[in-house]
């Protein structure tokens, strides 16, 4: 669809607003009183989040544009139907889903909450890639919250393994003082010294490079953590449903992405619910696999 057609079938003046975005592709903006959120159609990657009157919640890099096929270190990426490469090695990095333009399924709107609905199915394109048959929808939605939520969908007539992820990069005023608060008394792998088996006894203190994939109690039917920034005086809370994993990574100092400035790395951590990590899981025929995400900052003003 072109953007005009877009915005006639689903968009609502001053609450979604579709324009074209880096490299051609269509964006769209979905807004009401308590804030707003860029969505790229490419990836369905969330762009950008700011709640009204905050400071941006969601860090985006402004070196390189957004292009098919190349990695973004930004945004809130989707990763399916694999979170990292140890998964499978024959498919890309996080998945394909970054990859492909996703359809707009829908769109709605009320005095509290607006919503964009969209999906990817199996094609030739993605039976290439990986020969299963699915169904992949996903909702954003701004209300006090942003509200994320993945639904995975087995339309084959045989299993398939799969795992996904969102890859959220929280802006924070220098990495080093960003303290994640929920993660003690969690067993993680420590990405940086192949530890598999190391332990938290406090709150992350993000003052240091960190790849760590945490293991989440599996009884446990949400997860709730929080990104602290001591100099913007915030609270970004993050609760999330459907994953077993959590991740929490910053490369560090002199990290050298093609799409970051030279202090990029000291602008955001990323704190990521992940479904498993790194054997995936089965989905049955006709199942469904669900993984939500709401994103909630407690800033008092804009900074």
């Amino acid at each position: 669809m072109t953007i005009d057609q877009l915005n006639a079938r689903f968009g609502a003046p001053g609450r979604i607003v579709f324009h074209e975005g880096f490299a051609g592709y269509p964006e769209v903006v979905i807004a009401n009183k308590y804030g707003a959120a860029e969505i790229a159609l490419l990836g369905g990657n969330v762009l950008s989040y700011r709640p009204t009157g905050h400071f941006p919640v969601i860090f985006r890099p402004a070196k390189r544009d957004y292009n098919r096929g190349e990695s973004f270190h930004g945004g809130i990426p989707v990763c399916w139907p694999q979170f990292g490469n140890k998964f499978s090695k024959d498919l890309p990095q996080h998945g394909f889903a970054k990859l492909l333009v996703f359809d707009v399924r829908g769109t709605e709107y009320s005095e509290d909450m607006t919503e964009i609905t969209l999906g990817l199915k199996s094609n030739e394109e993605t039976m290439k890639m990986w020969p299963h048959k699915f169904d992949l929808e996903f909702k954003v939605s701004v209300s006090m919250k942003l509200n994320l939520k993945l639904t995975t969908t087995n339309k084959d007539e045989t299993p398939f393994d799969f795992s996904c992820g969102f890859h959220p990069y929280f802006r924070v005023s220098h990495r080093d003082n960003a303290t994640i608060a929920g993660t003690s008394g969690l067993d993680f792998f420590n990405g940086v010294d192949g530890n598999p088996n190391d332990h938290q006894t406090h709150d992350l203190v993000m003052d240091h490079a960190t790849d760590h994939i945490f293991r989440l109690p599996l009884a446990d039917l949400k997860h709730e953590f929080a990104i602290l920034d001591n100099k913007l005086k915030r609270g970004i809370a993050l609760v999330s449903s459907g994953n077993t994993k959590l991740v929490i990574w910053n490369p560090g100092e002199g990290a050298t992405m093609k799409d970051f400035e030279s202090d990029d790395w000291s602008k955001f951590v990323c704190v990521e619910p992940v479904s498993n990590w790194p054997e995936g899981q089965s989905l049955q025929p006709g199942e469904k696999y669900v993984l939500t995400a709401a994103i909630q900052s407690n800033a008092e003003s804009l900074h």
